[in-house]
């Protein structure tokens, strides 16, 4: 057992730490566009239009939306590193380096998520810090942001692992941020409550799974949600671990890595 488990430790080792050396060393493309985006966000929505807002939830427009902010560059940073460096790595065919070494596909998927998570939670960290300069954010809840944070990132660092399974060129690991994760962000309760939408749209709404994402983060923040915190958890938790089991069978049937 401690013959096939420390080359494994090491081998993990050795990918997560070249996955944060791969974002970190290229800080200025990956770290710092979402910090320049979610700042404009918080002068455009926060103190322009939530101006004329006013108060949503019993907070300012402004505290409202900032959980949802860092919410979504949480999901599309953890997404994002994980989709191109899976898919990187089948393109320069040294995945199948990896395939035919004695390494566990469960180090492999572990591996390439956790530096999507650790990218999603530098932004995250990154962002929170610059929203203190335009609110004073406190947390209501520390567990349950945790918690969120660290699920929801989980999730689409292994979303971004499957549709790199899935590409086939660089256009097809473009097709799901742009064609369905913004919209479904955009429509996630990020900038606005859904009880100010009608029941059919508000009843709509449960079926996007980032509405229960943004809302259970924005009750560790705010200790206000519009969905019940126990059932986001529970999903979260659940999709979490299909999604890894999903990841594991595709490695194993050798699906979609071979350019």
């Amino acid at each position: 057992m401690n013959a096939e488990f420390r080359p494994n430790l090491v081998a993990l080792q050795t990918i997560v730490h070249r996955e944060i050396r791969r974002y970190t060393r290229i800080w200025p493309q990956t770290l710092l566009p979402p910090a320049i985006t979610m700042v404009l966000y918080f002068v455009i929505f926060g103190n322009l239009i939530g101006a004329r807002v006013g108060q949503m939830g019993g907070f300012t427009y402004m505290e409202y939306i900032v959980p949802g902010l860092i919410m979504m560059s949480v999901i599309t940073n953890s997404y994002s590193n994980v989709v191109s460096s899976f898919f990187s790595t089948k393109f320069q065919r040294s995945i199948e380096e990896l395939l035919v070494s004695p390494v566990s596909p469960h180090v492999m998927v572990i591996g390439f998520a956790l530096g999507g998570i650790t990218r999603g939670l530098a932004v995250a960290l990154i962002v929170t810090l610059l929203s203190m300069f335009f609110i004073d954010l406190q947390v209501h809840h520390l567990g349950i942001t945790l918690l969120v944070i660290a699920l929801t990132s989980t999730i689409f660092a292994l979303g971004g692992f499957i549709n790199a399974v899935f590409a086939r060129n660089f256009d097809d690991i473009s097709i799901i941020p742009t064609f369905v994760l913004t919209p479904l962000t955009y429509l996630g309760g990020v900038f606005y409550s859904i009880n100010l939408l009608s029941p059919f749209w508000q009843t709509l709404s449960l079926a996007n799974p980032i509405l229960h994402m943004v809302n259970a983060f924005r009750y560790g923040i705010l200790g206000v949600s519009d969905i019940r915190i126990g059932v986001a958890i529970s999903f979260m938790s659940v999709a979490a671990v299909l999604m890894y089991i999903w990841c594991i069978r595709l490695l194993k049937s050798g699906r979609g890595m071979r350019q």
